[in-house]
Order: C-alpha cells, then structure tokens, then sequence
C-alpha cells in the first residue's frame, strides 16, 4: 500500500516485479495537516518573510513616479512585473528563501487570477501582488496576498476592494475546528453576494464590467504551498492544527483584480491569524 505521493513509474515497476500496489489516499492526509506547536512555528517565520516581501513590493509600487503616459518608474527604469518579480526573488534569496515565482499582476491582466502579470505596471490600476516563498531550512512556505494602487483609486476598485476585505473577515469569523471547509466558503459567498457581485467565471458573453469570484477561499498550507484542506464547494471537516490561507478576491476585465489573503491556524474555538500585515489600497 503506497501513498498519493509515489510516482507512477515505481508503482509500474513495483507491478512488473509482480508486486500489487494500492493507493491509499488518506494515508498520511490527516497527520500532515494537524500541524504541532513547532510546525507552526515554522510556519510564523516564513510568514513574517514573506510579509516583510510583500510590505516591500507593495511600497515600491506605492512609491513609484509615473510618467506621462502613466507608466510607473523606479530608479530611473520602467518598473514592471517582471523587474518587481526580480526583486523580490534577490531579496528572498538573501534571505535564505526559494520563490517559484510571485505573481505581481496589473490592471486587466489581473483580472484572470491565475496570471503572474507582465508588462509595465501603471497607475490608478490595481496590482496583486501573491508571493509563496520556502525557507530552505525548515522546507515550510508562507503565502500573503495583498492589492496595491498607485495614485488615485478608482471608485470601483475602492469598492470591490471593501468587498474581499468584508468577505475574508466573514471566512475567517468562520474557521474553526469541527466546521468545514465548504461551510467557511459559503460564508464568503455570502458577503461577495451581498455586496452586489457574483461568484463563477464569467459567461462567454459577458461585458467587460462582469465581477466575480471564481476560485475556492483558500488551501492548507505546509511543507507545500497547496495542501489539504480547501475551503470549498466540498470542502472537508476542519480539525485543530490546520492552517489554512482565507483569500477571497474579485476579478473584472474593465478594472483588474484585487485578492487579499491571511494565514490562519485553526483552534478548538476559532482560528489564529497568523497575518499582522495591513490591508489597505495605499502603502505609501
């Protein structure tokens, strides 16, 4: 009996020696996602870097001249997504931390919450910046997200903004052990449709304007930056130890994206938060 994680060539070979080989997929689930007191220890100081990363990033952005066009400027150079990408990597490095590749995406790129931006950023758009780096001595990852706009914040921007910080705080109200992980995204669905937008990706027809929220409201979070448990449709029974990012976001082809996401430890009566860093637009 063989766990999730073996490749399928040795379970090949393993049937070519004549050896059966069955896949038991809870083998190991529950006892990685519990985490001890030094797991999540582990886990605070990667999350303080990776804060202290996305305090710079965000700043660099804040602090940027832009220029006639727009185009924001950084020590004389265009700054984009791929030379903020840079930075952050350099600045990781030094601090004994792999990158497998921030997402810094702005304006309409970011409306596609998957895409790790490219080009020029520019201002009065909105930039997600997601950075998931790994401490090469402990091997566990932290993982923040926060939205930063340079200039003046466009109403709509304001106020999908005012949305994902309502919902993430209405997900996290929810995270405790013995719920589960569909219950705690239904309360962000819950906020995201009060607040007037929807949930799903948008139909093939929709105008530019459409809003939602297409993606889960969060993963666990360990020795890799995706785990068990998610916080979705489905979701499984929460248990004390977990830890588990809460990261609801609204994407729209007309403005971009905004996502604003914390690390939480999950306790017998609620959930620790694990995320000190501000929420706000400005990082000036």
């Amino acid at each position: 009996t063989v766990d999730r994680s073996l490749p399928m060539i040795y379970c090949e070979m393993l049937r070519r020696a004549g050896v059966d080989a069955i896949c038991d997929l809870e083998w190991g689930v529950v006892e990685r996602r519990r985490k001890d007191e030094q797991e999540i220890e582990f886990l605070r100081a990667v999350q303080s870097i990776t804060e202290q990363v996305i305090e710079l990033a965000c700043s660099t952005i804040a602090n940027a001249r832009a220029d006639a066009n727009g185009v924001l400027q950084h020590d004389g150079e265009t700054l984009s997504s791929e030379r903020l990408r840079t930075m952050i990597d350099i600045w990781l490095l030094e601090r004994n931390c792999t990158n497998p590749g921030a997402i810094v995406a702005g304006g309409p790129v970011g409306a596609d919450c998957h895409h790790h931006g490219c080009g020029p950023l520019r201002t009065g758009e909105p930039v997600i910046v997601d950075i998931f780096p790994r401490c090469k001595n402990s091997l566990y990852n932290g993982d923040c997200t926060r939205t930063v706009d340079h200039g003046d914040i466009p109403d709509e921007v304001a106020r999908m903004h005012a949305a994902v910080v309502a919902a993430k705080r209405a997900a996290t109200s929810a995270v405790r052990a013995g719920v589960t992980g569909d219950q705690v995204h239904q309360a962000t669905i819950a906020a995201i449709e009060n607040a007037g937008y929807q949930m799903g990706l948008p139909p093939a027809d929709a105008p530019d304007a459409f809003c939602s929220m297409p993606h889960g409201t969060g993963h666990g979070l360990g020795l890799e930056v995706h785990e068990p448990p998610l916080l979705a449709v489905g979701g499984p029974t929460l248990l004390v130890g977990d830890v588990v990012t809460v990261e609801p976001g609204l994407y729209c082809k007309a403005w971009g994206g905004v996502r604003v996401e914390d690390v939480v430890v999950v306790r017998a009566d609620g959930c620790e938060n694990i995320t000190r860093l501000h929420e706000e637009l400005r990082w000036k």
